[in-house]
């Protein structure tokens, strides 16, 4: 019978943890917004930039109100997994 060694638990370095984590949130959001509105990665950063008008006028690019709608829907689901992961570091009351 082979003895089993003691499991390591190597401490988790919460600034790193954190910092980690918030770096991957942008990638995070554009994935499932392109995901929930059908667009390519291209699409997306497409739709993200003015337009400048050779007179200096800059035009927005069209969202629809149903592109807003899930866009706002998934700012909301990033930030709520975020923040429920970051629960671990909170002090319990």
């Amino acid at each position: 019978m082979k003895k089993s060694k003691p499991s390591m638990v190597v401490p988790i370095n919460l600034l790193q943890d954190v910092h980690s984590r918030m770096i991957n949130l942008p990638i995070y959001f554009r994935e499932r917004v392109c995901e929930e509105c059908a667009w390519s990665i291209p699409t997306f950063y497409r739709k993200m930039r003015n337009i400048l008008k050779p007179g200096g006028d800059k035009i927005m690019p069209n969202l629809s109100n149903a592109e807003k709608e899930k866009i706002i829907a998934v700012l909301d689901e990033v930030y709520t997994s975020f923040w429920e992961y970051c629960e671990k570091y909170r002090k319990k009351r």
